[in-house]
């Protein structure tokens, strides 16, 4: 398969065009940013870590139900995708208090929610991807009732899939950001990537945070937290 034009150029990936319309080329950067792109640099190595795990546990998905994007990983950075056209939301889940739900509703961090939260944001970087809710998606006809309900349903089982498998390697599952496209026949399947960059993973014993949120809150070590994530999952 041959890569052809760059039509994408995002915080974290470039997409190519290939000699076959329905399928793309993602390119992980080692590029990393916060707080809607106002904080920018570079993590060693993170586009390698967050293409590994991400087609990791989306295999893991896949085998349990959950259609995914993913068709073959191609290089270190690189992995050949389904075409899709992304649903412009951002869909969180939540099962301990952390960043902005702490902030907003005064749960010290670290808080177990009584019930998983999902949450929705409108993918708008001009507006600062503001939260919405169903009454939102459906006024600016981002999904139907029905498609909404898919997402829901996926995420929840994401979430309980991997928030069993993380749990043996020591890992807990905080919270995540997840995204949907649609497929050219109009299938949902889960999009994007599973990362160190879109979730929240604690160690379950000392609580140390394995993840983004070190280099957002200028903490350091966030290289050597992204590879003990790729250690603990695939053992590199």
């Amino acid at each position: 398969m041959r890569k052809l034009e760059q039509v994408y150029e995002g915080k974290a990936k470039k997409v190519f065009k290939t000699d076959d319309p329905e399928k793309f080329i993602v390119d992980y950067k080692d590029d990393a940013t916060a707080g809607n792109g106002a904080k920018k640099g570079t993590i060693h190595d993170k586009g390698i870590i967050n293409n590994r795990v991400t087609n990791h546990l989306m295999k893991l998905l896949e085998k349990q139900g959950v259609p995914t994007h993913l068709v073959e990983e191609i290089s270190d950075r690189e992995t050949i995708v389904k075409k899709v056209s992304i649903i412009p939301l951002e869909v969180i889940v939540r099962n301990i208090a952390a960043g902005s739900l702490s902030k907003r509703l005064g749960l010290p961090e670290g808080t177990k929610l009584n019930k998983t939260v999902l949450e929705y944001c409108y993918k708008d970087d001009a507006l600062g991807d503001p939260m919405i809710n169903d009454y939102h998606i459906f006024a600016l006809d981002i999904a139907t009732k029905e498609e909404l309900d898919l997402i829901a349903e996926y995420s929840f089982k994401v979430n309980e899939i991997l928030t069993a498998y993380l749990k043996d390697l020591g890992i807990e599952l905080i919270d995540f950001k997840l995204e949907y496209g649609k497929t050219s026949d109009g299938k949902i399947i889960l999009a994007d990537e599973i990362s160190p960059d879109t979730c929240r993973f604690w160690d379950s014993k000392t609580g140390e945070k394995l993840d983004k949120d070190r280099f957002r809150r200028d903490m350091g070590g966030e290289e050597d937290a992204y590879k003990e994530i790729l250690r603990r999952l695939i053992g590199e």
